[in-house]
């Protein structure tokens, strides 16, 4: 019996790598979705280990021409993909003034147009078999106005909205669609942003990438539409959902000042 296959972008480390060999593990194959194709052989390699196979597809998910090429293998009816993660993204720390503009729409083309395309192309493909799952990653940040972070952070709030009305659209087919929303998970993210590693985040805040696959993973099994790892950013989200605008803003303005 054929393996199920699982698809997973930005699976060439941090989350993404930590929930592509989770998968590896318990018994799916992989198409393996990445800027860097060596970080990607590293991850396949690691697969094989555990006894899954893994496809390699290099693609930089801010260019149109390589989304199109991960829908193509998306809705490749003769080798379905059961389980999508949308894992690729990043952010860019600065004042929206200080930034380019160019920046700006590449990570609005990743975090934005790249998760919604790749999802509404996985389920186009599983509605008509009646099963499967997407998993997209926001961010603990989606849950505030981040000054500082502001494009990063209101991309992170469109992937959970559009997630959890997701959620709701996918019911009728059998297919689940969960959002995880982790807190700050040292990885090389951090790096790509201008960030240090941890940002002078309290360590009771920090989360581990396997952690967060894990929690990840266990929400989409048991088909909820969203998961926040960690029992304190599970109750920081509570508090903020709750809070006036205005709070939230100075909250985030707060935020904002952790030290690089």
């Amino acid at each position: 019996m054929a393996r199920p296959i699982a698809l997973v972008t930005g699976a060439s480390s941090g989350i993404g790598e930590r929930i592509a060999l989770r998968l590896a593990s318990s018994g799916h194959d992989l198409v393996l979705v990445a800027r860097r194709g060596d970080e990607l052989a590293r991850v396949a390699g690691l697969a094989t280990a555990v006894g899954a196979a893994s496809e390699i597809i290099v693609a930089d998910l801010s260019q149109a021409a390589d989304v199109a090429k991960v829908e193509g293998r998306i809705l490749d009816a003769d080798r379905p993909i059961e389980i999508l993660v949308n894992n690729a993204g990043y952010g860019r720390f600065g004042k929206l003034t200080e930034l380019d503009g160019a920046g700006e729409a590449n990570e609005i083309a990743v975090n934005v147009v790249a998760v919604t395309l790749l999802s509404r192309a996985a389920l186009v493909a599983m509605a008509s078999r009646k099963r499967g799952a997407i998993l997209n990653v926001s961010s603990l940040a989606s849950f505030l106005p981040f000054p500082g972070f502001t494009t990063y952070a209101a991309t992170k709030a469109y992937i959970r909205s559009f997630t959890l009305a997701l959620h709701e659209e996918a019911k009728p087919f059998g297919v689940k669609v969960t959002c995880v929303a982790p807190g700050f998970t040292p990885t090389g993210f951090q790096e790509r942003g201008g960030l240090s590693p941890t940002s002078g985040v309290p360590g009771l805040l920090l989360t581990s990438a396997d952690m967060v696959a894990r929690i990840a993973l266990e929400a989409l099994r048991d088909g909820r539409a969203l998961v926040v790892p960690g029992w304190l950013n599970a109750l920081s989200a509570r508090f903020l959902g709750l809070m006036p605008s205005g709070l939230q803003r100075r909250i985030g303005a707060i935020g904002s000042r952790f030290p690089r």
